[in-house]
């Protein structure tokens, strides 16, 4: 299945819905994601592992069909405009699949 994925940048003072202001909640390289409602659950999903992959966008920005394996720290707030994405990635994880910043992207992903 093909899911939609866009970047957002998490700041050092932003508090998630995880685990607030802790630092120690965000992997090494900080590879990590918020979740639409639907892979939220509640709340169970923090600390949640997914493989990602980026499978297509406008102006092809998939990096070579690579995966990175992200962790879940927070829920997305949903906006008209921000619901139909899947995850929101930390800079580091978009950057690591996408060859542009900005681009809204479709992913494969496994828990």
């Amino acid at each position: 299945m093909l899911y939609l994925a866009n970047i957002i940048t998490m700041f050092d003072c932003a508090a998630t819905a995880c685990d607030g202001n802790r630092r120690q909640q965000f992997p090494p390289g900080n590879i990590f994601v918020a979740v639409n409602e639907g892979l939220w659950d509640n709340g169970a999903a923090c600390g949640r592992r997914y493989r990602v992959r980026c499978v297509s966008g406008i102006n092809k920005p998939c990096k070579g069909g690579s995966s990175i394996d992200v962790k879940v720290v927070d829920s997305i707030t949903c906006t008209k405009s921000s619901c139909p994405h899947t995850f929101h990635m930390s800079t580091e994880a978009f950057a690591a699949i996408s060859r542009f910043p900005n681009a809204n992207i479709n992913v494969e992903y496994i828990q």
